[in-house]
């Protein structure tokens, strides 16, 4: 969830009379960090993975199925290990905006060594076993991209009702009890973020349409101006911020190749983000995508009509193109700058006053790009700080422009090196499917520094593989750009000509192309190797012991399957399921009993107690271990 600065949150009002001084102040902590830090060398790869997880409640006699609030109770427990054992704690807790929702990682990150990759899924069966202990009858702990009702009348336990007139969320359909009440920091947040906006956040999904699909869908447009008749209607930052998702973290060597991480992952963004499609269903609605990360994005848009271009500029100073929650808009590495074929809107001030204290132009820009934005979350003991000690009011501004990547320089006083984070995935329903997508990006890091790879394209196709991605079944038939040699790199000016023009076609084009999902993964005969045939080549030139070797290959086989369409992305799986079951009207409604039916599948699923070759695929056994064996920690 980012920064969870302890304190007493200040009011809007209270808040935005400090924005400049946290911007200032910021950026000067920005500045002093890094004349620090800029020559560090030497940090081993060490990386690690955060799993969202949802507490489910399910009333067998009545059929229903409802999230459970007791996030904050379970995790006061799960913190004592930490406490008490801080070196030797083999899974990190931590809270999220959401009553519902805990987040799981390792006690302690992985390193560079293959046999880590066979002790991920084990931990990720440790972390639920831990939480479950402390589960009451009934209550389920799932890793669930979305609650298919959340929002939905009588959805929590204990039951909770909306105040669309009163409170911090002022929702029509998402109440205050189910945001997370441990830390003041999420509903400080609820209350900013529609304060600085104007009015309440507002997401209009198009809905699924079948055969009996009743438009408008619901009577939202009667009440609310920004309510569109034929789209599910959300206005609460509960709905996005209250999915959950798998992140993964990355430590790299240096500075250098933190930025070569950050950038060469980036058209791996959308990809991904269509292979773990995971979310259909919003507010007890089918909707007509399959992901949620415009939910998300429109969740925590805090622009302004002006800042949305709806209105001259006079309070504000920019119109911005994007929400704080949205895909990066700039390259870092130096290879990656000829891509930047968009103009990347930034404060002037802060952008000289980062160049005059001898931070490179990318870095600089991408910097004052952040900053471009309010603080919507500041706490009164936090006003006032040593810059050059402390770094809050960075990390306030910096962790609150949730983007698809995010470069993060060390903390001040840490072993922790410079790292990037990879944000996309959607969260998998079995241990075995997210341990596989953590390997597999883990693995692309390994192939991409080792044969030094260049997926770059220009940053305007990434935004519109971004859109692609989420419409639904895009992993198995939308296309995306995607560079096809990815051995050499091109000339800018070929690079403008080639790709950043609107009437470029993909035969005309040498370094990009149109590809689907299976032919980024798989290969496509004569045009792109594929990445699994590079993991394996990579693969076999390293040693690895049988039991690793075991479960990579399962591993492997999953990626390579999904891609391929054998077996269904979980958002085509729910999609089919809802229209399958024998009590679906054909009117895009997923009642309580299909929702229940729907959940209880899952879970059998994620217990291994029912078998989904549809899924999984038919062998999803792995010799995943709890610990790496001594004799195999040697780095790669």
């Amino acid at each position: 969830m980012g920064l969870l600065t302890e304190g007493t949150p200040l009011t809007w009002e209270e808040t935005k009379k400090l924005a400049e001084h946290v911007r200032e102040h910021g950026i000067i902590q920005f500045i002093n960090l890094y004349k620090r830090l800029k020559e560090r060398k030497g940090d081993v790869l060490k990386w690690g993975d955060e799993i969202e997880y949802i507490i489910i409640k399910f009333d067998d006699e009545n059929k229903k199925a409802r999230v459970s609030l007791r996030g904050e109770e379970i995790l006061n427990v799960l913190n004592q290990e930490e406490q008490n054992h801080p070196d030797t704690v083999k899974c990190l807790w931590r809270p999220e905006f959401a009553a519902y929702m805990i987040e799981g990682t390792p006690g302690q990150p992985y390193g560079g060594t293959l046999a880590h990759f066979n002790v991920v899924e084990s931990n990720m069966k440790l972390r639920k076993q831990e939480a479950t202990e402390l589960l009451k009858d009934k209550e389920y702990l799932m890793s669930l991209t979305s609650f298919p009702r959340l929002g939905c009348p009588d959805f929590t336990d204990p039951p909770t009702k909306a105040t669309p007139n009163e409170g911090g969320t002022k929702s029509l359909f998402f109440p205050d009890g189910a945001v997370f009440g441990g830390h003041p920091r999420f509903m400080n947040l609820v209350r900013n973020i529609r304060k600085r906006r104007g009015e309440h956040v507002a997401i209009n999904l198009p809905i699924f349409r079948d055969k009996n699909t009743k438009i408008p869908v619901d009577d939202s447009h009667t009440i609310r101006k920004a309510a569109l008749p034929d789209c599910v209607y959300l206005d609460a930052m509960g709905f996005g911020m209250g999915c959950c998702c798998l992140q993964l973290t990355f430590q790299a060597c240096n500075i250098d190749e933190a930025r070569t991480l950050y950038d060469q992952l980036t058209p791996l963004c959308p990809i991904m983000l269509a292979f773990t499609a995971a979310s259909p269903v919003h507010r007890g609605f089918l909707t007509d995508v399959d992901c949620r990360w415009n939910v998300i994005s429109g969740s925590v848009d805090c622009r302004t009509e002006e800042e949305r271009g709806l209105k001259p500029l006079k309070e504000n100073k920019f119109v911005i193109n994007k929400s704080r929650y949205d895909s990066i808009d700039s390259y870092l590495s130096t290879q990656g700058a000829k891509y930047n074929d968009i103009a990347v809107l930034y404060n002037e001030e802060d952008y000289k006053k980062l160049r005059d204290n001898g931070i490179d132009h990318l870095l600089a820009q991408h910097v004052a790009h952040l900053f471009i934005r309010d603080t919507v979350s500041l706490f009164s003991e936090k006003i006032y700080q040593n810059d050059e000690e402390d770094t809050d009011h960075f990390e306030n501004i910096q962790s609150t422009n949730w983007q698809t990547m995010r470069f993060k320089p060390p903390p001040p006083h840490s072993t922790i090196g410079w790292r990037v984070e990879f944000r996309p995935c959607e969260v998998q329903v079995t241990d075995f499917e997210n341990a596989a997508i953590v390997c597999f990006v883990v693995l692309l890091t390994r192939v991409i520094l080792s044969y030094q790879l260049n997926f770059l394209i220009p940053i305007s196709k990434v935004d519109e593989n971004m859109r692609n991605a989420q419409k639904r079944n895009a992993c198995k038939e939308q296309k995306f750009w995607f560079r096809k040699d990815i051995t050499t790199d091109v000339s800018p000016p070929e690079a403008n000509r080639c790709c950043a023009g609107s009437n470029c076609q993909p035969k005309e084009c040498d370094m990009v192309g149109f590809m689907t999902v299976n032919d980024i993964v798989n290969g496509k005969h004569g045009d792109f190797p594929g990445l699994i045939p590079l993991i394996s080549s990579y693969l076999n030139g390293m040693d690895v012991d049988a039991d690793t070797h075991c479960t990579i290959q399962q591993y492997l086989k999953f990626i390579q399957k999904r891609a391929s369409g054998e077996v269904l992305t979980t958002a085509a799986f729910i999609r089919k399921f809802v229209m399958e079951h024998p009590n679906y009207n054909h009117d895009s409604v997923v009642s309580e009993i299909i929702n229940y039916d729907l959940l209880t599948t899952l879970k059998d699923i994620s217990d291994g107690n029912k078998s989904c070759p549809e899924l999984l695929g038919y062998s999803v056994t792995t010799k995943t271990k709890e610990n790496v064996p001594q004799a195999l920690k040697n780095d790669f």
